[in-house]
Formats: structure tokens, C-alpha cells, sequence
């Protein structure tokens, strides 16, 4: 039941040495203050590096040649090799636990071009060129913005159409000009518009800027600039229930036998797996949770020792007046609850002012990033979830109680007589 007369008892003692309630109270509430600012500052953290990884299938893994380092079979070590449209159906024969596989041929990756590849009336510009598969939307999704994409019967007809980024469009057409049937001429063959496309990841990118990018059909790119049967990557995913690093392995293992490379020659392949690197990164965000909460926890931790050792002398300047209430028939219950909920008091009363001003501040925080209209990389959405909030308010109350608790064991441990006669 609620005491009025404890509470005013308890009031009168918190006011009564102002100057020692509040540096007792701030280190309370430092600690929950910087446990939250941390929280939600990792949180921002790990939200933007995510947030790189959104929509984009996270159980990919993409595949390239490299030059050998070892000689195999008659043939010399530097030997720069490529694949072709034979290794696409052995792997698709052959490795029954990919879901997608998605050849990409991109001839002019990493050339400046020395000018510009793709023209259209009086607008030259230079853009990445790729020929896909329509497999490869469904690892990297795409927002259709007018038109259509690649489709199967493009591939099989060989048809020259494209499909540019939402930037090309931009560049290369008036702001009311609808791209779609116009022509670009691309290193001097023409392609019909059909669709424009934007990005809906754009931080993770192999070959270039994706909004700047125009994408043909895989077998029109081979036949238009003569490139044969050639395939200069491959991106495949996963079954559910197979791993992506199974899967990679397995690949490189048979295009490595295919095209006469040593199985030992690990620098012929270059292969880079999504799926390791998003657990890389889950278990570095991990480590940084952990992190947090052992360094807040300590911080507060230091703060709760602080309202430890005041309330014990409390209790030494209070020892003839606790001697008195035992002398008259206080319980020692009645004492030790009596210092413990003065010690909650205390530290709740300062945690829960620390953890308001965490969350106002975080919260100020992003409401300025998001009204300043300007995108950070590095930081998503600070902020604090409402149970771990409630997480660090009950460890809070729990320190608060055990800070009391020593304190109070002392105050009932003195014999009332003793007490009276304490100066």
C-alpha cells in the first residue's frame, strides 16, 4: 500500500544534501544515458549496412576466370582462359542444387572507352553495357519504371532491344520524351528501346553504376560484336535448404575440369560469395551488441556502486534514528525496505530521466537526417527498441535494488542499543 509518510521520509532525505543526490543521481543517469545513445548508434550502424543488402538475393555467389598459376595438362601457367555457353548447361545439368543461374556477358567492363559507346541523334555518352539473362532480376531486383525487361523469347530470338537504367533515360531524353520504341546505337549497332528500369539496391554493384547501364539480351550481345559463345561471369543461387558456399565450391570444381585449369589453382577463379559476407557481417554486428552492453552495463554498473556507497553513509549518518525505530518495534523487514526503495528511488528516478533524454536525442537525431533530405551511407534510423528499452529500465530497478540491499543489511545488523548510543 502506498505510505505517505515513508515516502515524505524519503523525500526529506534525498533533499536534505542536494549537492550529494544530484553526483549520485548523474552517474545513474550517464550510465543509462550513453547505454542507449550506444544502442541506437549501433543500431543507425547497422541499419545502413543492411540496408546495402536489401532486396538483393543474399544467397548468390558470382564466378569469373582469372589468369592460372599452374600449369595442368600440357598447358602453361598465365594462361588467360573464358567461359562459354557449354560450362552454363553443364552447370545446369550437373549441379541440381542451384535454383538461378545467370550468365552475364560484359565485354567493356573497366574501359573508360576512350569517349562514348552509345549515341542517340546529337547526345554521345558512355554507359555500361551488359547482355543477361532475365534469371539475373530475380537476384537483382529491379523497379520497372516504364516498359518491360528481358524476357526468354528476346534471348531466343536474338532480338536487339534494351533496356536502359533510369540515369541513360535522363541523359540521352528530353524530360517529356517517352524512350520507349526510340533507337540508341550502341559501339555503332542500333537497339530499340523497351524498357527502363531503376535499381532497387544500389549498393552492391558488379560492373558498374546500375542506373547507368543498358541491358541487352545475353545472346544479342554475343552475335551483335562477335564474341562468340563467350561468358565472362556467372551468378547463381541457392535451393533453400543447400549452402551457397556448396554450391559456389561445386561450380568452380567443374568448370575448373571443363576447361582443362588445375583443381588446386585457386587464384584461375575469381568468385565472390553474398551469403559469407552477410554472415561476416551479422556476426560483426553481433560482437558490437555485445560490445555495447558490456560497456554500458559497466558505465552503469559504476553509477549503481555510487548510490551504493552513499546510501551506506546514509545509514551511518542515520544510525541512532534507525536504532530508535527498532528500539520501538520496527521490523528489520520494515528497515531494509525502507533503504532499499529510498535506493530505487533514486536510481529509477535518474535511469528513467537518462533513458527519456537517450531516446529524445536519438529520435531528434533522426528526424534531422531525414528533413535535411540528404541520404547517409554509413547511418539508418537510430534508434532503440521498446523492449530493449524496457530490457536496460529493469536492469536498472534490479541494480537499484541491489545497491540498497547491502546498505540495508548493514542498517539491521546494528543492535538497537548500540544504535541509541551512536553520536
Amino acid at each position: 500500500m502506498f505510505d505517505r509518510d515513508r515516502w515524505q521520509e524519503i523525500y526529506s532525505t534525498l533533499k536534505s544534501n542536494k549537492l550529494r543526490t544530484f553526483m549520485t543521481a548523474f552517474g545513474v543517469f550517464w550510465g543509462i544515458f550513453m547505454l542507449i545513445i550506444m544502442m541506437g548508434a549501433g543500431n543507425g550502424l547497422e541499419n545502413a549496412v543492411f540496408d546495402g543488402f536489401q532486396d538483393y538475393a543474399t544467397n548468390s555467389a558470382f564466378i569469373w576466370t582469372r589468369q592460372t598459376t599452374m600449369p595442368y595438362k600440357g598447358l602453361p601457367r598465365g594462361r588467360w582462359w573464358i567461359f562459354d555457353n557449354d560450362d552454363m548447361v553443364a552447370l545446369k545439368d550437373n549441379i541440381k542444387e542451384i535454383d538461378l543461374l545467370a550468365p552475364r556477358v560484359q565485354p567493356w567492363a573497366g574501359e573508360t572507352e576512350g569517349g562514348n559507346n552509345v549515341v542517340r541523334g546529337l547526345k554521345t555518352a558512355s554507359y555500361t553495357i551488359v547482355g543477361d539473362y532475365p534469371a539475373f532480376f530475380n537476384i537483382d531486383p529491379v523497379n520497372i519504371l516504364q516498359g518491360r525487361l528481358i524476357n526468354d523469347i528476346d534471348i531466343i530470338e536474338k532480338r536487339k532491344v534494351a533496356v536502359i537504367g533510369n540515369r541513360v533515360r535522363d541523359e540521352m531524353f528530353e524530360k517529356d520524351e517517352d524512350p520507349i520504341g526510340e533507337y540508341i546505337r550502341i559501339r555503332g549497332v542500333y537497339f530499340q528501346v523497351v524498357g527502363v528500369f531503376e535499381p532497387k539496391n544500389k549498393n552492391i554493384s558488379f560492373g558498374g553504376d546500375k542506373e547507368a547501364t543498358v541491358v541487352l539480351p545475353f545472346s544479342s550481345l554475343q552475335i551483335a560484336y562477335n564474341l562468340g559463345d563467350e561468358v565472362h561471369y556467372f551468378a547463381v543461387t541457392a535451393k533453400k535448404n543447400a549452402s551457397v558456399a556448396d554450391v559456389e565450391k561445386r561450380c568452380i570444381q567443374l568448370l575448373a575440369e571443363r576447361n582443362k585449369v588445375h583443381p588446386d589453382d585457386e587464384q584461375a577463379f575469381g568468385h565472390f560469395n553474398l551469403d559469407k559476407e552477410f554472415k561476416k557481417m551479422s556476426g560483426l554486428f553481433l560482437g558490437i551488441r555485445i560490445l555495447i552492453w558490456i560497456v554500458g552495463i559497466g558505465t552503469l554498473l559504476a553509477g549503481v556502486i555510487g548510490v551504493s556507497n552513499i546510501m551506506l553513509i546514509v545509514v551511518k549518518e542515520r544510525t541512532k534514528e534507525i536504532g530508535i525505530q527498532r528500539s520501538i518495534g520496527a521490523t528489520p523487514w520494515r528497515v531494509i525496505n525502507q533503504i532499499i526503495t529510498e535506493s530505487v528511488t533514486l536510481t529509477a528516478s535518474a535511469g528513467m530521466f537518462g533513458l527519456a533524454m537517450g531516446v529524445v536525442i536519438l529520435e531528434l537525431l533522426n528526424y534531422q537526417m531525414v528533413n535535411s533530405g540528404g541520404e547517409s551511407e554509413m547511418f539508418l534510423n537510430p534508434g532503440v527498441d521498446f523492449k530493449i528499452a524496457m530490457t536496460a529500465l529493469i536492469v536498472l530497478i534490479v541494480s537499484g535494488i541491489f545497491a540498497g540491499f547491502i546498505p540495508a543489511r548493514k542498517a539491521v545488523s546494528i543492535k538497537p542499543v548500540e544504535a541509541l548510543r551512536a553520536e
